[in-house]
């Protein structure tokens, strides 16, 4: 760990102390950011509560950043190679470990694979328990890494583990979840599945500190990666690490411009364009046809000439949604 990436952490950790504001329930405890990374650039949230009682769904800020179902908050890295670096799991609020269980092997599963996980879908894990009903709870941990046992009195930004892939997770993430007497709360919130709907979900107060309100603001479309490489990058390879995906070479067969997506929404235009040295262009327009947590576009050409020309190459990649802007990144890459 860097000594730069290391300060921000305990920077962010120092902040617990001085931002706690009240939360949206007055017995509720006041949440913390569980997760040692960094915000919008090493960590995203994908999912959040579903608020829907129903067979659809709702986030939070009235959008569909969750599925069916979901009854928590998913802390995701970049890949599975991430998490292989070892990403801490902190206790967002003081309590007592009511249940933990380890020994579960990391393996990315979907699909019908996740029959094999009935009853143990959290994977490796620990249940904190707050008093007055109050409990969280941490999925998906990386095996081995459980640093507490039963019965343990852990503080608040106390590391429990590591971000893992355990269990039914189809990408490398902290699955968090927050209880008040076995019914699930959006700590974004303090709302229920099924609670009334408010005007303005996003104005509530929920139960996060002001400083992890301020790290992952309302659910839009972004950016989580981009890159050059000589071929498409499947999404597969992407969850596994950019060491999966081959960098673009001189002699590479083709040369192609990625960016990962998330929070797409149908009827969305994503656009890339990419330019280089000797006049080389290339553009692409695809139109979401449904919502998508996350989505892989490229754009790129196949090589003709005996090599690529040398210099810089800059890709830029754009949501277009109704009309408007929404995201946008840009990416360059020297070729030697």
């Amino acid at each position: 760990m860097s000594d730069s990436f290391a300060g921000t952490i305990a920077k962010i950790l120092a902040a617990f102390v001085v931002t706690l504001a009240a939360p949206a329930k007055a017995d509720a405890p006041i949440l913390s950011l569980p997760v040692a990374c960094e915000p919008g650039r090493t960590c995203f949230i994908q999912n959040h509560v579903d608020l829907d009682a129903g067979p659809g769904v709702r986030d939070y800020a009235c959008g569909a950043a969750t599925y069916d179902g979901h009854k928590g908050v998913d802390f995701r890295l970049l890949s599975t190679a991430e998490a292989a670096s070892g990403v801490a799991v902190v206790a967002a609020a003081p309590g007592v470990v009511k249940g933990h269980r380890d020994g579960m092997a990391d393996a990315l599963a979907r699909g019908p694979e996740g029959a094999a996980f009935a009853g143990r879908e959290c994977g490796n894990g620990v249940v904190l328990d707050h008093g007055d009903g109050w409990e969280t709870q941490y999925c998906h941990m990386r095996q081995g890494s459980i640093a507490v046992k039963d019965g343990d009195k852990i503080s608040r930004g106390q590391r429990i583990g590591e971000i893992g892939y355990s269990g039914l997770a189809a990408f490398a993430h902290l699955h968090m979840s927050v209880r008040k007497s076995g019914v699930v709360v959006d700590p974004f919130t303090g709302l229920s599945p099924g609670d009334a709907f408010l005007a303005d979900p996003r104005g509530a107060r929920g139960l996060w500190d002001n400083t992890a309100t301020a790290a992952f603001p309302a659910p839009s479309a972004l950016f989580i990666e981009a890159g050059f490489t000589d071929a498409v990058p499947s999404p597969d390879a992407l969850e596994q690490g950019r060491a999966r995906v081959p960098v673009a070479a001189p002699d590479g067969a083709g040369l192609v411009y990625f960016a990962r997506l998330m929070h797409g929404k149908g009827g969305d235009e994503v656009r890339l364009t990419v330019t280089g040295p000797n006049g080389f262009s290339a553009s692409s327009s695809t139109t979401l046809d449904r919502d998508k947590a996350t989505w892989v576009s490229a754009v790129g050409r196949r090589r003709k000439a005996a090599r690529w020309p040398a210099g810089r190459y800059e890709g830029k990649a754009s949501v277009v949604r109704a009309g408007r802007p929404v995201a946008e990144t840009v990416s360059q890459f020297y070729m030697p």
